[in-house]
């Protein structure tokens, strides 16, 4: 079960080169995560080739519950 998706993509060359660097940064600073699944796409045309992740995590332990 999961409880949010993140998706990263990327057209340009430049924007694949830095993909991972940009998968890697956002795992770091969202360490509270722990990812369950993923799929990972690539689509083509003549011009274009288009890169997607799609990370779908969950909380590693539950948000706390207000107070009442």
């Amino acid at each position: 079960m999961f409880t949010g998706v993140k998706v990263f993509s990327a057209t340009k060359a430049k924007e694949r080169e830095e993909l991972g660097e940009n998968v890697t940064r956002w795992l770091k600073s969202n360490s509270d995560l722990e990812i369950v699944d993923r799929v990972v796409c690539q689509s083509s045309d003549n011009e274009f080739h288009c890169y997607t992740l799609v990370l779908f995590y969950k909380h590693k332990s539950p948000p706390a519950q207000p107070q009442p």
